[in-house]
């Protein structure tokens, strides 16, 4: 999967500053507060060096609060639809993720129109906003009647309920959980299925099923998973299991489906059907977090090193991902 923005966006952007610009005495919050330890100083007589470490950001933002000097900025950034057009079309690729504001559907169509016949190599078209209000529903029906003349695979809503901050506590989730108590209630939202993310944790199945919209026993489902290529991912395979885990983000989809009066297969949040189910939960900031203490514990015995040469640390990183994404796979309420 490819992600691409129509805009700025809060996942499109990396904190930046000088560390000549950095007072000696600083306490270094910035180093305490970040999550993906891209951030490294050091001391020597009379300068720091370092700063961020760009390929590590992926932009939470937390650091920017915390100087006490104000030096730290964000540096956003919009992805070439072209090169990205290109890429869709390698055989690698088969999966798009769109991050769009929910407000501006214009600069939504001229992104879609600039990736062009690439959209005929896909599986799936992700396309992923913000809860804008009242104005959310029109704003979904206007960018899928953008995309279905050309849209031939399947299509997802992402609900990027409180972006980045699954790792934060409890509470961060229900935003998320929030988002799709709104969004399944609604009975004239486009064709789609429905996903979780931004603010997604431990604690996001068990508030879906308190309201409702986990899988139902009346439904078959198909697990489908994607994963963002990153820096570390892994797959294992077991005649039950097939689990992708990914720092980056992890989708696992568990699709359910209806069946109709004339024996069509439906998806179950497709305009006919009786349930509104949320079909998948995008696990980041808190894949990261969960799977980011046993590389921190590997590196810490034998520094910087691959997780596949060390059986232990993988398997612990294994257990870990199952423990996250067991709830998904297993759950069945029959």
């Amino acid at each position: 999967m490819i992600s691409v923005n129509d805009d700025e966006d809060l996942h499109f952007r990396k904190a930046e500053f000088d560390p000549d610009d950095c007072p000696l005495d600083c306490s270094r919050p910035c180093e305490i507060v970040c999550p993906a330890n891209a951030i490294s100083l050091e001391g020597t007589p009379g300068v720091l060096k370092g700063g961020v470490i760009t390929e590590r950001c992926y932009g939470c933002g937390r650091c920017f609060p915390v100087c006490p000097y104000d030096k730290i900025r964000a540096i956003t950034y919009v992805r070439d639809a072209t090169a990205t057009a290109e890429l869709l079309k390698r055989d690698d690729v088969d999966a798009v993720e769109i991050h769009t504001n929910g407000r501006q559907t214009a600069l939504f169509e001229k992104l879609w129109s600039a990736l062009g016949d690439s959209i005929g190599y896909l599986r799936l078209v992700a396309v992923s906003l913000p809860d804008v209000g009242d104005s959310t529903i029109s704003s979904m029906n206007t960018i899928y009647s953008i995309m279905e003349p050309n849209l031939q695979c399947f299509n997802l809503w992402q609900l990027d309920g409180r972006p980045m901050s699954g790792d934060i506590g409890r509470g961060a989730t229900r935003e998320a959980i929030a988002f799709a108590v709104h969004l399944a209630a609604a009975k004239d939202k486009p064709q789609g299925f429905l996903q979780l993310a931004g603010g997604t944790n431990a604690h996001t199945i068990n508030g879906l099923k308190k309201e409702g919209l986990f899988q139902t026993a009346s439904m078959t489902s198909i697990y489908i998973t994607y994963s963002l290529p990153c820096f570390l991912s892994f797959q294992i395979e077991h005649p039950l299991l097939c689990v992708f885990l990914s720092f980056e983000l992890s989708f696992l989809f568990p699709f359910s489906f209806l069946e109709n009066s004339e024996n069509e297969i439906l998806p179950c949040n497709s305009p006919n059907s009786q349930e509104a189910l949320i079909g998948g939960v995008a696990y980041g900031g808190y894949a990261r977090k969960i799977v980011g203490r046993v590389l921190s514990g590997m590196q810490s015995q034998y520094g910087v090193a691959c997780i596949e040469d060390y059986p232990e640390h993988l398997l612990m990183a294994l257990k870990e991902a199952l423990a996250l994404v067991g709830t998904v796979k297993y759950y069945n309420n029959m």
